[in-house]
């Protein structure tokens, strides 16, 4: 049982959580680009699955799909400020669902913003390193996956109406 003194020790352990989730996404991603940069940049595609999928550096300056490439400085301050948010709601999260939830969201845009920050052209517009190509659909990175993966369990939670932090209240009665 928390006291008075240390706190509650949920809140805490979410917290951990989150952090983990998001330590091990944020390694994961980075870890994978410094690979794929090191020893696919440059060459042929390598196939995983057929054609279907394959490993084929590519480096993207705007968003998904490539869309945005003359805004990149907008992306870096979008990432910047969910960093932030996350970061500020990773004490009060009332759910262990939530704190998997936020802390893939918060690996993923460390991910890509590591990406925005220090790589070329640099000036808080470096391009992403993507490299998971899925025929007919797009190129990613595993950054992509856990935003994507961060924001469909956020979306669950919300419908069911799971509030995000402590104290946040029981869902307003439907009429």
């Amino acid at each position: 049982m928390p006291d008075a003194t240390t706190g509650d020790t949920g809140a805490r352990r979410r917290a951990c959580l989150l952090w983990a989730v998001a330590g091990l996404a944020y390694a994961i991603d980075l870890g994978t680009k410094l690979a794929v940069v090191a020893k696919l940049e440059g060459r042929t595609t390598v196939s995983v699955l057929g054609d279907w999928l394959v490993l084929r550096v590519q480096r993207n300056p705007g968003a998904a799909f490539g869309m945005g490439e003359a805004t990149t400085i907008v992306f870096t301050l979008v990432a910047a400020a969910v960093a932030v948010v996350v970061v500020r709601y990773s004490r009060r999260l009332a759910s262990t669902q939530w704190a998997i939830a936020l802390g893939l969201l918060l690996g993923g845009t460390l991910g890509n913003l590591t990406d925005r920050l220090f790589r070329a052209p640099g000036d808080l517009q470096g391009a992403v390193v993507d490299f998971i190509a899925v025929r007919d659909f797009s190129v990613m990175n595993l950054a992509d996956w856990a935003i994507t993966c961060g924001c469909a369990v956020a979306v669950v939670l919300s419908f069911r109406s799971s509030p995000t932090t402590a104290g946040a209240g029981a869902p307003a009665p439907r009429s």
